[in-house]
């Protein structure tokens, strides 16, 4: 089964009136231990940590190595939770207003890295460049919360919505702390970020902005993009064009000064990207 499904599927069980909001607690570990057992290393979400001087998180996430050095330790004591920790209010908040608050802002000062979720949308208060917090990817499985208990109530659909979409973004999540020492690492985040962008295009059939590119394309390469099989081809090329295109500007604007202490904005790839189809392409 699909982990959305069963996640969606713990949460209509648990769902009743006067439930409060730890009983929903299990079923987001095992949502997030489900897609953190398939990573390298791999994540484990641990309910309940102790208090380390700001106060006790509803979960925090653990490389499987890390608890793998203590172990018997539960709650952990003393053990920082290496992928951040996790803040859980019901369906009922506001996921954006929790993610401001104080007592996150004391979780984000002492791990780095919080997880805020209201179990329908999700937030990681991480860290800017500059050293400030900062929400960095964030996903809605639905709007409000009737449109959530909602779709709970036909979880295949929901997959089929969104399942993919949704797990990529958790992969994300769990690996964003992890040290990026490899190129294959680097690889495997822009090409996390471009299957997310191409499935968001795709379930969009008529995208009338894309038409245009899509003719600047074909002038530029000298290729028709016919029929079903064609406009994949298309969106599928350009997302991966974009994304590797910005990688790549990125890594110009940062071999022109490796000290520089601005910022890199993707809107001035085009200045960095020699290639006319591509300088074409991103203007």
């Amino acid at each position: 089964m699909h982990p959305l499904e069963t996640y969606l599927r713990e949460l209509t069980e648990i769902r009743g009136p006067g439930v409060p909001e730890t009983s929903y607690y299990p079923a987001l570990r095992d949502l997030l231990n489900a897609v953190g057992d398939t990573l390298k290393p791999r994540v484990r979400c641990v309910i309940n940590l102790t208090n380390q001087g700001a106060g006790i998180p509803d979960g925090g996430l653990f490389t499987a190595d890390l608890l793998a050095k203590n172990p018997g330790a539960e709650p952990l004591k003393g053990l920082l939770p290496d992928r951040g920790a996790i803040e859980v209010k019901p369906a009922s908040d506001d996921a954006w207003v929790v993610a401001d608050s104080a007592q996150v802002s004391k979780y984000w000062t002492k791990y780095g890295h919080v997880l805020v979720t209201n179990c329908r949308d999700f937030i990681m208060v991480g860290r800017s460049p500059q050293g400030k917090p900062v929400n960095l990817e964030t996903y809605r499985l639905a709007d409000d919360e009737a449109s959530f208990w909602a779709a709970c109530a036909h979880p295949r659909a929901a997959v089929g919505k969104q399942g993919d979409r949704f797990l990529e973004y958790l992969k994300r999540i769990l690996l964003h702390a992890a040290p990026i020492g490899a190129p294959k690492d680097v690889a495997w985040f822009l090409a996390s970020y471009a299957r997310d962008a191409l499935l968001r295009i795709e379930q969009q059939p008529d995208l009338p902005a894309l038409a245009s590119v899509r003719k600047a394309l074909e002038e530029a390469l000298g290729l028709t993009f016919q029929g079903a099989k064609g406009e994949h081809f298309f969106r599928s090329t350009l997302v991966q064009t974009l994304f590797y295109g910005v990688f790549s500007a990125w890594a110009l604007w940062h071999k022109e000064e490796p000290s520089r202490k601005d910022t890199f904005d993707w809107a001035t790839a085009a200045k960095y990207l020699r290639v006319p189809v591509l300088r074409k392409l991103f203007y």
